[in-house]
Order: structure tokens, then sequence, then C-alpha cells
């Protein structure tokens, strides 16, 4: 399934380099989740996991699946997120987000 990854970045960043920090994303995003085709059904089920826990704080009442689930998307995430901005991400404004068409 096809998805958009948009980088933010708080500090002048040329279009070459936040074209590159995107890639670097997507690559490690998909290897920490298997294939890209995994990105897209992970993502919205983890989104949809947030909308029924997100108020409430970790560790959240899951069931084993999804629990599983939660904890291969927020590696994932972070994996990708360093392989994008470093591993001093959380030293700036810098964020992604995935666009991903609705099926």
């Amino acid at each position: 399934m096809h998805y958009t990854v948009r980088i933010f970045h708080s500090e002048d960043v040329s279009d070459t380099e936040r074209a590159s920090a995107a890639q670097r994303f997507r690559t490690a995003l998909e290897a920490s989740l298997g294939d890209a085709s995994l990105v897209a059904p992970v993502y919205r089920a983890y989104l949809r996991l947030l909308q029924i826990h997100g108020e409430q704080s970790r560790p959240w009442d899951l069931a084993p699946a999804e629990q599983l689930l939660a904890e291969q998307w927020e590696a994932a995430e972070l994996a990708a997120t360093q392989a994008a901005f470093g591993t001093e991400r959380y030293m700036g404004d810098a964020h992604f987000e995935l666009d991903i068409p609705d099926r």
C-alpha cells in the first residue's frame, strides 16, 4: 500500500536534506516492520489503539495481540525517527507525518 512520509523541521533544511530524511525514515520503518505492505495496516491499528486508550496513562489494558502490535509500531517508529533525525531527535521540533490514503 502506498503512503507518504512528510518531514517537518524547525531549522532551515533544504528540500534535498528533507527528502533524504524522509527516505531514511521510510527505509527504517519498513525494515523494522518487515515489509512496506505492513506500514499502513499496522499504523492504522495503532491509531485505533490511541483513539481508544490515548487519554489513559500507559500501560494500556490491551489484549496480548494488541500489546504486541503497539510495541512493534513504537519500536519501528523509534528506529525510523532515529534514522531520519539522529539519536538526538528530541532536541528540536523535527517530526514526521504519515499520509495513508483511504482504502
